[in-house]
């Protein structure tokens, strides 16, 4: 009778821990940012897979610091910006290759795919595809500053006292590129590279005279632009669209020479325990009706191909106003920074600050 009880006992717990481990092989386990997987997303995706998404809301640095700590465990999928892959990747192996064969890569943006395959290559694999993005370009009073198309038209002698930027490194990029010369195609040049910046920082100092005031916050600059004082700035593209809510006079435009994109994507963390479930969360929300209602809920468009036909009318007017496809086509993506870079970006820019 003893050894009947155990036996039992030792077979309920063996049916335990195989339903246990059933369990966790059904769940998703996902490291993300605020917005990207909303509540009314998961709840369908549970209803259709009978996969369960446990997510974990983050940031880059954070992400990055989980993974470096646990060697790439205790997540499925995360969601680090595409400049933060690579270079983590080489130094601490905390992401695995992704199945591009796994992937309906029809449903992206092709040139967000290229781009983000490309800065997220490490020897011959690859470690990221595109989910949320977002740029900085130009956000302009069309009525007041009716001849801005690019960042080098913010120096023009009739905007005197009237433009506004950051002393940030997007502006020294952007202004790189107005200016003909290709800064990222630099990157791995440091002597090349520095030749660059000189020439945007004598560009910025003569423009100074333009300049009402250096941003340095968001609600910053929309208060400049809300009061007129600006008319013209760099800024980012749902900075703009939030003004033109308001104003129609008011709204963001991609520069000629590119706007400046950021993306957010989807990676796999090297000890992912769920590949699969993985697998069908980006072909199920990369579904242009599904991304839809994550650009509703984040505030970003994503590089679901067609999704802006879903999102609501006034967001969807303002942004293929902005983006006609040839716009979106010219973005250019950051790439991953050497070390280096950014030490000799911010000389630049305290030099430019201090200049009379």
């Amino acid at each position: 009778m003893i050894r009947m009880t155990r036996l039992a006992t030792t077979l309920l717990l063996g049916s335990a821990l195989t339903l246990a481990a059933g369990v966790q092989a059904e769940t998703l386990r996902l490291l993300t940012w605020g917005g990207y997987a909303p509540k009314d997303v998961i709840d369908q995706f549970e209803k259709e897979t009978g996969i369960k998404v446990k997510v974990t809301k983050s940031n880059n640095e954070d992400m990055i610091s989980k993974l470096r700590a646990t060697g790439g465990a205790g997540f499925d999928l995360a969601q680090p910006s595409q400049d933060r892959i690579a270079g983590p990747q080489a130094d601490f192996n905390i992401y695995r290759p992704i199945d591009l064969s796994r992937i309906k890569t029809d449903l992206f943006i092709d040139s967000m795919l290229k781009a983000t395959v490309k800065n997220t290559t490490v020897g011959d694999k690859v470690y990221g595809v595109p989910h949320v993005w977002g740029t900085s370009g130009l956000v302009v009073n069309r009525k007041a500053a009716p001849d801005v198309k690019d960042y080098t038209d913010l120096c023009e002698p009739a905007l005197k006292g009237k433009v506004s930027y950051r002393l940030k490194r997007p502006t020294l990029i952007g202004f790189a590129y107005a200016m003909g010369m290709d800064p990222f195609a630099a990157y791995g040049n440091k002597a090349k590279y520095q030749q660059i910046l000189d020439k945007v920082e004598q560009k910025l100092i003569s423009c100074k005279p333009n300049v009402k005031k250096y941003w340095s916050g968001a609600d910053d600059l929309l208060n400049l632009m809300r009061s007129g004082e600006v008319v013209a700035a760099m800024a980012w593209d749902a900075g703009g669209w939030k003004l033109n809510k308001d104003n129609p006079d008011i709204t963001f435009i991609a520069p000629e020479s590119g706007a400046l994109g950021w993306i957010d994507t989807f990676v796999l963390p090297r000890k992912s325990k769920n590949e699969d479930a993985a697998y069908k969360w980006i072909n199920f929300v990369m579904q242009p009706k599904i991304a839809a209602r994550i650009t509703a809920a984040a505030g970003n468009f994503t590089a679901s191909k067609g999704s802006s036909e879903f999102v609501e009318e006034g967001l969807k007017k303002r942004f293929q106003e902005s983006f006609p496809q040839a716009a979106i086509d010219n973005i250019k993506w950051y790439p991953p920074v050497p070390p280096g870079l950014e030490e000799m970006e911010g000389k630049v820019l305290d030099r430019v600050k201090a200049a009379k």
